[in-house]
């Protein structure tokens, strides 16, 4: 019955089992709780589990770049494979002024500023924090965008995925970008950056797939500030796909307040199912390459309709397969009313992350 959904779909000699994706997602778990999680994700049947944000620099907690770190990734990849699913690494680099951070400290640690406050405290900042950082740095950034995939392919990672918010986004973003140099002023030198890191990637590791995380900054009604202007894309989508971007996974753009990125069932725009699907139709118009789609996708028959027609190649989930990990098994089975349909409330997943209780959902038995 879903035959589109059920059909593998093969990029850059990598096959995947199906078209169900597990978009990235940050879980803000314990390593032995991250690993039961997806691993349950991979049984009940997902192609594809990115993991958000690896860090493409030696970082706090888990890091590619150090061994328990290390280890960490290549025991949770094991894991993701025994079930036949394949993992991705979300390369990402953070936009976040920490220096510029480091006097709201003592406010921040007494929890004087709410999940959002923070957040536009850290977007203030990021404007200064792009159009200053020196050009030897933001070499020595692409650069390792290349070291990271290395040590992901070695890791055992199948697919690398680039974070095209953070800071490809906020360089890609006249908000934040406001440089003077090659990197800034017009959407090509703005764009410069991401086509950097993704040639970075390449270089590194010549045959593994590039799929481009494409954040898209909404403009009528405005939403989103860093990533890619709609106006803007019939300049960026073919500068990324000639640097050597495989893939595009199209979503919103972040920086703005996280129930955008995130939308709850009230928010006031992106409250229906597929509500960032208009983006893969623009960017479609740009590009043959494949799409990945997200945002509210939750229905079997609403994604298979959506595959069936090429809207996009592949469908990404996050919060509905923390709401079911097993909802392609119970699709296949016929047992479509047993799914824990996600209900777009937000309370345990984006509010146990912002509450630093861990991603989780109102389903979950304990």
């Amino acid at each position: 019955m879903y035959d589109f959904l059920n059909s593998p779909f093969t990029l850059r000699g990598v096959t995947l089992k199906n078209r169900l994706v597990f978009a990235p997602t940050t879980l803000g778990l314990s390593a032995d709780e991250a690993m039961e999680k997806l691993g349950r994700i991979a049984k009940g049947g997902a192609a594809l589990i990115i993991l958000g944000d690896v860090a493409i620099e030696p970082a706090r907690g888990s890091s590619l770049f150090e061994e328990n770190g290390f280890m960490t990734y290549q025991k949770l990849i094991t894991h993701i494979h025994e079930f036949g699913a394949l993992a991705a690494a979300q390369l990402h680099m953070s936009d976040s002024d920490i220096k510029g951070m480091m006097k709201y400290m003592p406010d921040i640690k007494a929890g004087r500023y709410s999940p959002n406050q923070l957040r536009a405290l850290l977007n203030d900042l990021t404007a200064d924090y792009i159009t200053s950082m020196p050009i030897d740095r933001i070499k020595t950034i692409i650069k390792q965008f290349g070291e990271a995939a290395k040590l992901a392919q070695k890791a055992g990672f199948d697919i690398i995925q680039i974070h095209g918010d953070r800071m490809c986004g906020s360089m890609s973003s006249s908000i934040y970008n406001h440089r003077i140099d090659e990197y800034g002023g017009s959407p090509e030198n703005r764009a410069r950056f991401a086509c950097e890191a993704i040639m970075a990637v390449r270089e590194a590791v010549p045959d593994m797939p590039i799929d481009y995380k494409l954040a898209i900054r909404q403009e009528n009604p405005h939403y989103g500030n860093a990533g890619v202007l709609e106006s803007e894309l019939a300049v960026f989508v073919p500068l990324l796909e000639a640097a050597g971007a495989d893939a595009f996974h199209v979503a919103l753009a972040n920086h703005s307040d996280l129930s955008d990125t995130i939308p709850p069932l009230t928010h006031p725009y992106f409250k229906t199912e597929g509500c960032f699907l208009k983006f893969c139709d623009e960017v479609r118009e740009l590009s043959d390459k494949p799409l990945c789609g997200v945002g509210r996708l939750t229905h079997p028959d609403m994604i298979e309709k959506q595959l069936s027609e090429g809207r996009i190649q592949l469908a990404a989930m996050s919060r509905q397969l923390l709401a079911d990990d097993q909802w392609l098994n119970k699709v296949n089975a016929g047992r479509e009313n047993e799914i824990h349909y996600c209900m777009a409330c937000n309370k345990k997943c984006l509010g146990g992350m912002q509450a630093r209780q861990g991603t989780r959902c109102i389903y979950d038995k304990n």
